[in-house]
């Protein structure tokens, strides 16, 4: 003990029972911190059998002060967690002066040529290795009667499959993510030739291939949303130690039951009524106050992403007329969600496409934040508190 207080003292190495008190984990996350590199350790020189750990890595990993130059996101804010701090460090993506960026890159100039494969290994932090060379196809069908059930389906089986809690190291998980992306695509899509990610789903729905640059950029724009709930929900389980596929899965479900899956819904509906009674239905729609997926309060100035999907995605007249009209009427722009039904129905796409390719795209970035957190996350701490009977009251 007199050799943790001594080091205390020194304000630059503290002791195990102090890291561990400060960390908020267990003796085996500290001993993986410091096997990854992220916290340094050294023999106490007082006592060999002991070890020190710098105070700066703990204080970083623990979330008790930003380092400099980082963009801090806070979810959910501290009046809706019973005023505990809740802070988590992600380096998968940011959203900053009205763009969103995976991993420092602008995520609308990537959209321009880079596949979701692409995008994945940025997210993926897999730069120097393609992970999607390793990958095989895999033989035989998913069950599901639809594209949703049979993606879950997939990711249900990859997470008992992948269920081994030995080490592995980033590159292997990095391989086993590819591996996850490649079977939920296939699960969704069916079995075919060996093409990039995009031109299977294209192929699937029979889009014709001028068109198919259309769910690249899709799927590339909506790889990550930074910080929400459902990255968060996968963050929560990769750091209690599900497997890649199990935390991701964890986030598409969180995902499935968001408000912007029924945002979706409700867009797609006012679409079909848009296209069949041109903008009348939009100023009626207006009236009624009915009129959705109009403006994000996420992004007061517009969400780039639509804009740039809607910039090259050639709508048919009576749609582009609506989108205008309807900007016009509600002095907001079209939201992401809307731009996504609008691209949908114009390549003619199932009724659920555009929940089918938001939730696939999704997926690449949910990896993402499974990766970061089991390779580089701080721990994720916050409160409970207790609004229950008072115990032995009834």
């Amino acid at each position: 003990m007199q050799s943790e207080t001594t080091a205390a003292q020194a304000g630059r190495w503290i002791g195990r029972g102090e890291a561990l008190a400060r960390l908020g984990v267990k003796a085996q996350t500290l001993y993986a911190y410091v096997s990854r590199g992220r916290i340094t350790a050294r023999p106490d020189p007082e006592d060999s059998r002991r070890s020190l750990y710098a105070v700066s890595d703990i204080v970083r990993l623990s979330g008790d002060e930003p380092a400099a130059g980082e963009i801090g996101q806070w979810l959910p804010p501290p009046e809706e967690s019973g005023g505990a701090d809740f802070e988590l460090r992600s380096s998968v993506s940011v959203s900053s002066q009205g763009r969103l960026y995976y991993r420092g890159m602008d995520a609308i100039q990537l959209a321009e040529t880079a596949t979701l494969e692409d995008v994945a290994r940025l997210l993926w932090d897999a730069r120097s290795v393609n992970p999607f060379a390793e990958v095989r196809p895999r033989v035989g069908a998913t069950p599901g009667s639809s594209a949703r059930g049979r993606l879950f389906a997939a990711l249900a089986r990859r997470a008992d499959e992948d269920a081994d809690l030995k080490a592995r190291s980033a590159e292997t998980l990095q391989i086993e993510c590819a591996r996850v992306l490649d079977e939920a695509v296939d699960a969704v899509a069916g079995p075919g030739p060996r093409l990039f990610l995009h031109q299977r789903l294209a192929r699937a729905w029979k889009v014709r291939e001028p068109d198919a640059h259309l769910i690249r950029r899709v799927l590339t724009l909506v790889a990550d949303n930074g910080l929400d709930a459902p990255a968060l929900t996968t963050r929560a389980a990769a750091g209690a130690g599900a497997c890649p596929a199990g935390a991701a899965l964890a986030g598409l479900t969180t995902l499935a039951g968001s408000s912007a899956i029924s945002d979706l819904s409700r867009a797609s509906a006012w679409v079909l009524a848009v296209r069949r009674q041109a903008a009348d239905a939009a100023r009626r729609a207006h009236e009624a106050g009915a009129l959705s997926g109009f403006g994000d309060p996420a992004w007061p100035q517009g969400d780039p992403r639509a804009a740039a999907l809607l910039r090259v995605a050639d709508l048919p007249l009576d749609l582009a007329r609506a989108m205008r009209e309807g900007e016009e009427m509600t002095g907001r722009r079209p939201g992401l969600g809307l731009a996504l039904v609008a691209v949908t129905r114009r390549l003619e796409l199932p009724r659920e496409g555009a929940a089918d390719l938001l939730m696939i795209g999704r997926l690449a970035g949910l990896l993402a934040h499974a990766l970061d957190q089991s390779t580089n996350g701080s721990p994720i701490r916050a409160r409970l508190r207790y609004v229950g009977p008072e115990p032995g009251a009834n």
